[in-house]
């Protein structure tokens, strides 16, 4: 039997590439580590501390609260964008002059920057000028996100569901428009209902792009920083400094670098330990659920 040759070519047209990218990650990446095993007091003089930042981190109490804020603020996130975009997404048109106008519309939050996002919830939801602030306190509702913890964490919840839902319902609408019709013709031969279509046909033909969509999602809630710090700057109090504005306060506000660093590492493992196990969860359960020798 002839063994198949395989083109190794094209390796070498992406590796000018990836040795850029290695270049700008690695570098930076290197300078994180230094700083989290030294300490210095200016003038650029370094000296040894070892892993004393990191025993310190993992006994901070600071950190474990914006962890805890981080994770339940991100568990929000997929609770409710996830179901809401693929929700969405069934009920956009398939053919048809809908098809172009319902993109663009669902495109268009994905579009504005994130610091123009932050500056727009925090105008909105002002009691004084803001459309949403004002129209509450007209109702006789007490809203005031600069003073209520749960006003800010609604604000900063209900801002990024309007920011980010599209991108679940893209990628949800990319799935749906790519099984064949033969599936939706077979199931109304059978007379399957509309719940027996979604629970048997989209869901399982969709499980890829979900599995995209909750990694990006998970990833982008775990990391968020321009928009909260924006609209609350943390606050009020404590109550909406998640990991990523805890981190600026202390390499910014404290010059505190090498503490900074010990944490930007670990919150760094964190994302990539959690990613990781979303992956091989749900890759797993994508191929325990695919029938066997299917099409």
């Amino acid at each position: 039997m002839i063994a198949k040759q395989v083109n190794q070519k094209a390796w070498f047209m992406v590796l000018p590439v990836f040795l850029i990218v290695a270049f700008s990650a690695v570098i930076p990446l290197m300078t994180v580590v230094n700083y989290s095993v030294q300490d210095t007091f200016g003038n650029n003089v370094f000296f040894w501390v070892g892993f004393d930042w990191f025993r310190d981190l993992i006994h901070s109490e600071r950190f474990h609260q914006a962890f805890l804020r981080q994770l339940l603020f991100s568990g929000i996130i997929l609770a409710i964008e996830v179901p809401l975009g693929i929700a969405i997404a069934l009920t956009m048109p398939k053919k048809g002059w809908g098809v172009p106008l319902c993109l663009v519309n669902m495109a268009l939050p994905l579009l504005i920057p994130w610091n123009v996002v932050g500056t727009i919830w925090q105008i909105f939801g002002r009691v004084d000028i803001g459309l949403l602030g004002h129209t509450l306190a007209a109702l006789g509702i007490d809203y005031n996100y600069t003073q209520d913890p749960i006003a800010a964490w609604l604000t900063v919840i209900v801002m990024d569901i309007w920011h980010w839902t599209s991108l679940v319902v893209l990628l949800c609408y990319a799935g749906l428009c790519s099984i064949p019709d033969a599936y939706y013709q077979a199931a109304r031969i059978d007379g399957a209902s509309r719940w027996a279509i979604f629970r048997y046909i989209q869901l399982p033909k969709m499980h890829r792009v979900l599995l995209i969509a909750i990694l990006l999602r998970f990833m982008d809630s775990f990391m968020i920083y321009t928009e909260p710090f924006v609209v609350t700057g943390g606050g009020p109090g404590n109550s909406t400094t998640f990991l990523s504005i805890d981190l600026v306060k202390l390499a910014i506000g404290q010059f505190d670098l090498g503490n900074a660093a010990a944490m930007s590492l670990v919150y760094f493992l964190i994302i990539l330990l959690c990613s990781w196990i979303f992956y091989t969860v749900m890759s797993n359960v994508g191929e325990e659920s695919s029938p066997k020798g299917g099409a």
